[in-house]
């Protein structure tokens, strides 16, 4: 067979045309695909987590109020944690204490982690450590937090 009678025999296939019943059966197959997938439990966690410590840090404050300043500066000092006392806040004031917070959140599963490590006790006794310490810095900054907040100035 030669090279002209290969080409003279394929023939090419016509556009595929598309309907507005082909583009919803795609779109529901498509949405039937996405509704019935299973995200990881992992991925779910760490979201409520995440908005949990939102929740905790005062991000629902930050994100209602308007015009609230990042910080503050006044007399040569610059204020992360608002002076104001502790009904007023900073968009400082929250990423601070979602991260505090975050801070003895991680301490508490450490403290979990060397629980389930009972075959290596030298693990489990360093974990154990640096989860105790992770949550005590965190209760102990924040504390710090709020006497500064109620002080003032």
């Amino acid at each position: 067979m030669s090279k002209k009678n290969k080409k003279q025999k394929i023939k090419q296939k016509p556009a595929p045309v598309t309907t507005q019943s082909s583009v919803s059966f795609s779109l529901s197959k498509w949405f039937k695909k996405i509704v019935t997938t299973q995200p990881f439990a992992l991925i779910i966690l760490v979201a409520f987590i995440g908005f949990a410590l939102f929740l905790l840090g005062g991000g629902i404050y930050s994100v209602v109020t308007e015009g609230i300043p990042t910080s503050w500066y006044y007399g040569n000092k610059f204020y992360l944690l608002s002076p104001f006392g502790v009904g007023e806040q900073f968009i400082a004031d929250t990423v601070i204490s979602i991260m505090l917070y975050l801070m003895g959140f991680i301490g508490l599963l450490s403290i979990f982690q060397s629980t389930r490590n009972a075959n290596k006790p030298r693990q489990a006794y360093i974990l154990l450590i640096v989860g105790i310490s992770l949550v005590l810095l965190s209760y102990a900054f924040l504390e710090s937090a709020i006497s500064i907040k109620q002080s003032g100035f």
